[in-house]
């Protein structure tokens, strides 16, 4: 008979990882199983000058310090390094190249089927594959008939493509704003938005700040934090808002619709473009649950804080304002999945 683990989780990104902390500590057995050949998640696939937007003093998953200068921001590749040294250190048990294809309840919990057929039993299961790999793109009439090359940030790696192209960003945010002023210096780039950019500075009274997201409790478990999750603004690095009052890149209202070669604006005019990159979100990533009874018509799992409110025995870790404004960054993360540990941990009492 099949092993039946305390505990399996999917995905060993950021949230993953956390989660394998504190279940390690916990004295319950789990198994993390990872889709990939590596414990970095998401971050090598993101594009190559991605920096953290928040200090790494600031960023360490819980038990093991982000060791960076006292303000640098990180690289993507220093997090990379960061996220595998975390798993060697912790020795955390990942089992790799087992992409799960689906959940399925049974009447001791749970069944978990990889694409490769190996199946896997356990009494709870925690989703904590992120979002990277299910990009959104919102439908907008004539992209199909668009004969320019369309892609959503997820794809973009660097400049090098788009060198001396007319290409527009569509999205007010970070990412957003990050990808199109680095193009802006080899093409002709346009930020396209459906309202006004909003910043907010790195720096408020001589400290980062994230310092007072921590201190004054917008990173912890209260509503307005997980309210203030969902706010747009772009933390200004230092020259964000003023390459944006230089026109580099240009700032246009959301263009209406799609022609063969460009797009055609609000005024009526129409622009031929040779690129879009869509920097318009993600949606959660756990299309192995879609047999059963626990997503929202848009995929969205229905949960409180992270414990599906469906099924009994389901979690998650790492989505968008879960509990906090900090949920789903590598800062958040480790608060959400102690928060859940504890939860399950009540299972077993």
């Amino acid at each position: 008979m099949s092993k039946i683990w305390d505990v399996i989780v999917i995905g060993a990104g950021q949230s993953g990882l956390a989660m394998g902390y504190y279940l390690k500590k916990s004295g319950l057995s789990f198994l993390i199983l990872e889709a990939s050949g590596e414990a970095a998640g998401a971050w090598p696939n993101y594009y190559e000058s991605l920096k953290l937007f928040s200090p790494g003093k600031f960023s360490s998953l819980p038990g093991l310090s982000l060791s960076t200068v006292k303000n640098e921001y990180p690289s993507r590749n220093q997090i990379i390094q960061y996220l595998k040294d975390y798993a060697l250190y912790f020795e955390l048990p990942i089992v790799f190249h087992k992409r799960v294809e689906q959940v399925s309840k049974t009447p001791h919990g749970f069944q978990i089927t990889t694409i490769s057929g190996e199946e896997y039993l356990s009494q709870n299961v925690v989703c904590a594959t992120g979002t990277f790999n299910n990009p959104f793109i919102p439908e907008i009439e004539g992209i199909n008939k668009y004969r320019g090359k369309v892609l959503h940030s997820a794809q973009y790696k660097n400049i090098e493509p788009f060198r001396n192209q007319s290409v527009i960003v569509v999205g007010r945010g970070n990412s957003a704003i990050q990808i199109a002023i680095e193009l802006s210096e080899v093409s002709d780039t346009t930020l396209a938005v459906r309202e006004p950019i909003s910043f907010i500075p790195q720096k408020f009274l001589g400290k980062d700040i994230h310092f007072w997201f921590l201190i004054t409790g917008i990173d912890s478990f209260w509503s307005f934090g997980r309210k203030f999750a969902k706010n747009s603004s772009v933390i200004d690095l230092g020259e964000y808002e003023q390459r944006i009052k230089e026109g580099n890149p240009k700032v246009r209202k959301m263009f209406e619709s799609f022609f063969e070669d460009g797009v055609i604006w609000s005024d009526g005019s129409k622009e031929e473009i040779d690129s879009v990159i869509f920097a318009t979100g993600y949606r959660a990533n756990i299309g192995f649950l879609k047999n059963t009874e626990v997503l929202d018509k848009n995929g969205e799992p229905f949960h409180k804080s992270g414990v599906s409110t469906s099924i009994p025995g389901l979690y998650f870790v790492g989505l968008p304002a879960q509990r906090s404004f900090a949920s789903a960054t590598l800062r958040g993360v480790g608060a959400d999945a102690k928060y859940i540990v504890k939860r399950i941990r009540k299972n077993f009492v």
